[in-house]
């Protein structure tokens, strides 16, 4: 009952309502013809109405906080456990039931409770209105887009405006033609978010004009913004335009310093909100169940594809030609700003995904045997079969999606290769181990998700220390033994365990990610972690 008061006193300071503050005509209201009604605030009855449901309301909880305070007050003065520690001693449990006063009490609250509501919901529509509406444009691949309408939904509900169901990204690289619903569970979004922000599939058919004629207020937001930036410019020009859109939401909201009420949000819908639809998540469930019908499995995020290596200028072990075919492609990418990249140098400042051959010298290094089952979570990986004998080798029983579901049952996923990355990342999520050979956005989303399951295994790799100690062995400098043991001793706390991001505040692309480690919505994590493990 405590948790339904809190939900109807927070319904009563942020409801939303995109009504246009008039009442309703009554049903029978052509007969008078078109009848127009006062302004709610301006009604008498209204007024009184709304102090009425008020009084109702403060009395319901004083009820409600009066029987639960003598009903719970035994187990509030005796402490609570943190995440960290157990008690050393457990007592037996005796269930205690309320006496018959305080379960009448408990009746009369709900009748009272339910009456208010009642009457809120029939008074408030009239008297709080929404700013606007915030129209979404994401951009990137899935978990790119994924963080940004997680952001999106916290400015909307910062902003106090209604969210237009997200528009996905149509255009770039990966040309995926998926609207939002054919990813997401759009339904459980909407219905999920009720209580935060208002979400509607499209705009009312009053701006029909606007979106025909393409003249809706467009712009990209300033990254890593924080609250202000939007109190004070985009909220202004909502209320001015009534409708306007974000587009390159990519990181548009900043890692640190929010409000904890928007780091809570953004969990929530990241967690909660963003399911994906029931074919998907069928799929990846009989993905993760023949997985798991033969042991435990590694799941290995083999980021060693023709984008990135495109994008990042990372050409080590490439030929002349896939070099050349790789430069050509970055130059004929305007979106992709960094043109002119030393190759060489970025690897050896670990920026560059470790190549196949490198992965299998590390996961050899961590311990891992060659009876382990992997899972290749990844499109098609760049060089095809030549780059990946190494790794095929050291591990033969290497699976792929491809490998363990038929081709009817992928067809329909062909040429949509957001959904595909949904069934990745969901088996990435199972996993008994995550290892991604990149910390690009499925790293990052990914790992974030598995510490808020539980602080699941993920294996996050320290790639200029890789390959500083990997041309040591190939250059003969250092023996294997040596080699495994400087591995075992660099990643000993990089295992996903509890910690807290490290800030940088003047530099936020260099500071951890919020959702690879959004410990706002984890246990706290213990004082004797360092924040930099």
């Amino acid at each position: 009952m405590l948790k339904g008061i809190a939900v109807t006193c927070r319904d009563l300071n942020g409801r939303r309502s995109a009504e246009s503050g008039q009442m309703r005509p009554p049903a029978d209201h052509h007969k008078a013809g078109k009848l127009r009604f006062p302004m709610l605030p301006r009604s008498r009855i209204n007024v009184w109405l709304l102090r009425a449901s008020t009084s109702i309301l403060l009395w319901t909880c004083i009820i409600q906080l009066t029987a639960l305070g003598e009903l719970w007050r035994p187990r509030l003065l005796g402490g609570r456990s943190s995440c960290n520690e157990q008690k050393e001693s457990v007592s037996p449990i005796v269930p205690i039931y309320p006496p018959q006063s305080e379960c009448f009490l408990f009746l009369v609250s709900f009748f009272f409770l339910d009456l208010a509501y009642s009457l809120v919901l029939f008074v408030l529509p009239g008297i709080y209105k929404n700013n606007g509406y915030l129209m979404v444009s994401c951009n990137g691949g899935l978990n790119q887009m994924r963080a940004a309408i997680c952001d999106m939904v916290t400015i909307a509900r910062r902003l106090n405006v209604t969210l237009v169901v997200p528009e996905l990204d149509k255009t770039s690289f990966w040309a995926d033609p998926s609207n939002f619903d054919d990813i997401f569970d759009v339904d459980n979004f909407i219905f999920s978010l009720r209580d935060q922000v208002k979400i509607v599939k499209k705009l009312p058919s009053k701006f029909d004009r606007l979106v025909e004629n393409k003249s809706i207020f467009t712009l990209a937001p300033i990254s890593w913004s924080n609250e202000t930036y939007y109190d004070k410019q985009i909220l202004p020009l909502v209320r001015k335009q009534k409708v306007i859109r974000l587009n390159r939401t990519d990181a548009r909201l900043a890692n640190n310093g929010l409000p904890s009420d928007m780091q809570l949000l953004r969990c929530r819908v990241n967690y909660h909100a963003l399911r994906f639809t029931p074919k998907i998540m069928a799929l990846g469930q009989k993905l993760v169940k023949i997985l798991r019908s033969k042991g435990p499995f590694l799941v290995l995020h083999l980021r060693y594809e023709m984008d990135m290596l495109a994008f990042s200028g990372c050409t080590h072990g490439c030929t002349n030609s896939e070099a050349e075919e790789l430069t050509t492609m970055r130059y004929a990418f305007p979106w992709w700003k960094e043109k002119v990249i030393n190759s060489e140098q970025k690897r050896k400042d670990g920026l560059c995904p470790l190549t196949p051959e490198e992965t299998a010298l590390v996961l050899r290094a961590l311990g891992y045997s060659n009876s382990t089952q992997l899972y290749i979570a990844a499109g098609e990986i760049y060089g095809s079969q030549r780059r990946m004998l190494a790794l095929q080798a050291a591990f033969p029983n290497i699976v792929r999606k491809e490998m363990l579901l038929t081709p009817a049952e992928l067809r329909p996923f062909y040429n949509h290769s957001s959904q595909m990355a949904a069934l990745d990342y969901l088996v990435s999520l199972e996993s008994d181990v995550f290892v991604p050979t990149y910390d690009g956005n499925m790293a990052k989303v990914a790992e974030g998700h598995r510490r808020y399951l539980g602080f699941r295994k993920t294996v996050q790799l320290d790639r200029k220390v890789i390959i500083d100690l990997v041309d040591q062995l190939r250059d003969g400098a250092i023996s294997w033994d040596e080699f495994s043991i400087a591995i075992k001793q660099a990643h000993k706390f990089r295992m996903g365990m509890p910690k807290r991001r490290r800030v940088f505040p003047d530099r936020p692309k260099e500071e951890d990610y919020f959702y690879s480690n959004p410990h706002e919505c984890l246990c706290k994590p213990s004082s004797d972690l360092s924040a930099t493990d």
